[in-house]
């Protein structure tokens, strides 16, 4: 097992987890609060889609982040040797 350069490793997984938080922040605080209003011209399911967004659409958007964060790290533990 040839674990490669931990420090370059650590870079690039806070480099994700920085992105990912970065639009998680986006669709939640910017799809529910800042852009509600153009948002709400929109409907989803009979709910506006500024409104949708705060309810539900950041969460679910939070869980696809997750699976995508579990994606990226998988192949980043196998670019540096990380992988079991």
């Amino acid at each position: 097992m040839n674990k490669q350069n931990p420090v370059k490793y650590w870079k690039v997984n806070i480099k994700y987890v920085l992105i990912l938080l970065a639009i998680w922040f986006l669709v939640s605080y910017g799809a529910g609060i800042l852009f509600k209003e153009e948002l709400d011209t929109i409907q989803l399911g009979g709910f506006k889609l500024g409104f949708w967004f705060a309810q539900q659409g950041s969460m679910y958007v939070f869980v696809v982040l997750i699976f995508v964060y579990v994606r990226l790290m998988n192949k980043l533990d196998k670019k540096y040797g990380y992988d079991a």
